[in-house]
């Protein structure tokens, strides 16, 4: 294997579809051998299949179950994990805050914040003992500038922010860098999805609601999954990087 990643093993939880599949095949494209998890098992299958031969692993985690993310250690005793991408999460409600409810408030924590306490719970004993490692926790520009009608998402996201700069501070003295991507928005479903919602409350249209939203952008547009998959294996070859949080958003600007 060729590559600046090559003889390393990655971890990417979320890695069935999205940001996550985007990001499993930037890791491996610089060598790196990569662990796709996540709860489906067809599209983790599918994902691992795309990857360059011998590079490719699927395995089922639930990462807000501690039962499930222990198993997931277990299985996976025999790599020597060295790269951990917490990107697993949910959008959530798109909803005023009074009309949340608990259970919706708390389910999104779970997955977006909670997962990922107990993957880096998990995985971080071996990185620091062996000297080494690299974790990226994906949060987002919505944890950092006001977003209406999406609160638990956008908290849930700071709350990774916190968490990985403290968390670097702890681990970097045993040579383990933590930083943090924030991509802006992305091109996709979960945008369209986010855009039918916005038309539907204004009245408008999807294009008109797109059209609005993006205009907040220097660069007039979304970025791409392949465009932050490209972004966390640019933040893996930079060995200084440590307790950053990189915005990837094509100049988004939330007013």
């Amino acid at each position: 294997m060729t590559g600046a990643l090559a003889g390393r093993t990655a971890l990417v939880t979320g890695g069935g579809s999205g940001l996550g599949r985007a990001i499993a095949k930037a890791i491996a494209a610089e060598g790196a051998r990569v662990v796709v998890a996540g709860r489906t098992r067809e599209r983790l299958e599918a994902v691992a299949a795309e990857l360059p031969p011998g590079r490719g692993r699927a395995a089922h985690c639930d990462v807000s179950d501690p039962g499930s993310v222990a198993a997931l250690r277990r299985e996976l005793a025999g790599e020597d994990v060295s790269i951990l991408v917490n990107n697993a999460g949910v959008a959530g409600p798109v909803a005023p805050l009074t009309e949340i409810a608990p259970q919706e408030w708390d389910a999104v924590f779970a997955a977006n914040v909670r997962g990922v306490y107990l993957v880096c719970r998990a995985f971080l004993p071996a990185m620091a003992e062996a000297g080494r490692g690299d974790v990226i926790n994906v949060a987002s520009v919505s944890g950092k500038r006001p977003l209406a009608r999406r609160t638990p998402y956008c908290a849930s996201k700071m709350a990774v922010i916190g968490l990985s700069t403290t968390l670097a501070a702890e681990v970097g003295p045993l040579g383990v860098s933590v930083n943090t991507l924030s991509p802006g928005p992305v091109e996709g479903e979960r945008m369209r999805r986010n855009f039918r919602l916005e038309a539907e409350r204004t009245g408008t249209d999807e294009a008109t609601a797109e059209a609005a939203f993006v205009s907040r952008s220097a660069l007039g547009r979304m970025v791409t999954e392949e465009e932050v998959g490209a972004a966390a294996a640019a933040m893996l070859r930079m060995p200084g990087l440590c307790a950053a949080d990189i915005d990837l958003s094509a100049g988004m600007v939330a007013r």
